[in-house]
């Protein structure tokens, strides 16, 4: 089984999604489809129809934040800043191309969001950064391109 790296932040926020999906939302769709079975004929009900599909949409999701948790590993934070690049740290990069500044966390596939500068260790960006120190320039294949960067800092 392959695990899955995660900050402890990244965890945390699964297992709160899967507890108000389990205490909260499951609750409240129970009582939606109650409460549509009330209008009658459910074959031709709407309200009934919906809240099936959400009932559904719910356990599929409980699922799969459970499969998810069944393969986390947690990454634990790091207490100082390392020579070099690795999971949970903050990357400071000067996009050579561009001359644009950018900075990534490097964190787990369930936790990556670029456009708020979180990426997945699993990325092309980062997969070239790991083990790389202040100074080093790097060439990445992207989908857009190759770009060229040079890392600026590395912070926890």
């Amino acid at each position: 089984m392959n695990k899955i790296p995660f900050t402890p932040e990244g965890i945390e926020k699964i297992k709160k999604e899967l507890e108000y999906l389990i205490k909260v939302e499951r609750r409240n769709v129970v009582k939606a489809i109650e409460e549509a079975r009330v209008h009658g004929d459910i074959s031709e009900n709407a309200e009934y129809e919906a809240a099936k599909e959400r009932q559904a949409y719910i356990e599929g999701r409980i699922q799969e934040l459970s499969g998810i948790l069944a393969k986390a590993e947690i990454i634990p934070a790091l207490t100082k800043v390392p020579d070099k690049i690795q999971f949970g740290v903050k990357v400071k990069l000067l996009n050579l191309d561009t001359d644009e500044i950018i900075t990534y966390r490097i964190v787990g596939p369930y936790e990556a969001d670029p456009a708020n500068g979180s990426i997945s260790i699993y990325s092309p960006l980062a997969r070239s950064l790991i083990g790389k120190e202040i100074g080093n320039e790097i060439q990445v294949n992207t989908p857009s391109g190759i770009k060229n960067f040079e890392i600026l800092d590395i912070e926890i």
